[in-house]
């Protein structure tokens, strides 16, 4: 009987033990010394998955460390410095989903959460603080988020850096 207890009590800690391991988020890689930047903004409660799969891509490809960025919009009945703790409640899980997905693929990651009146305002102020080799924007595909035609245009005409637009075919699942 003792015998039994001590086997049952052995297994469950070596399975609490690999649960544990197992839940940890990936190691940080570490990001080279003048590695290329890849920006990839968005707002809303999601990022499209193929819109992240080819920023993944494309920053594996070129050895770069991938800047998710969330754009926060502040309304206007509130101060540009207030907290906005429902915002980043929802940003927070989009990001570290996002650090996983590029961990898991080698790429570095250094996220952000930019605040902002809107979307080109918070990525103004981004771009006057921090330098980018490229920016990977999301188009809108039906229901799906991405960035209007209006500020589509704006990244375009504005972006320091070469900006590539991606618009998932409207056939894919939205994720």
């Amino acid at each position: 009987m003792i015998a039994l207890v001590a086997a049952l009590a052995i297994a469950v800690v070596g399975l609490t033990a690999a649960l544990v391991l197992r839940s940890r988020p990936p190691k940080q890689l570490r990001r080279a010394p003048g590695a290329k930047r890849i920006l990839l903004p968005f707002t809303g409660s999601s990022l499209d998955a193929t819109v992240l799969g080819a920023a993944i891509r494309i920053a594996r490809a070129e050895g770069a460390v991938l800047v998710p960025a969330y754009l926060l919009v502040v309304p206007l009945q509130y101060s540009e410095d207030s907290p906005l703790k429902q915002e980043v409640s929802i940003a927070m899980p989009i990001l570290e989903a996002v650090e996983h997905a590029a961990l898991r693929a080698g790429v570095p990651v250094d996220a952000r959460i930019e605040k902002g009146r809107t979307p080109t305002h918070a990525l103004r102020r981004l771009w006057d603080v921090e330098p980018f080799d490229r920016i990977v924007a999301p188009a809108p595909v039906e229901q799906r988020r991405g960035f209007t035609p209006k500020e589509l245009t704006w990244i375009l005409t504005h972006a320091p850096a070469e900006t590539l637009v991606l618009r998932p075919s409207p056939a894919a699942p939205a994720t």
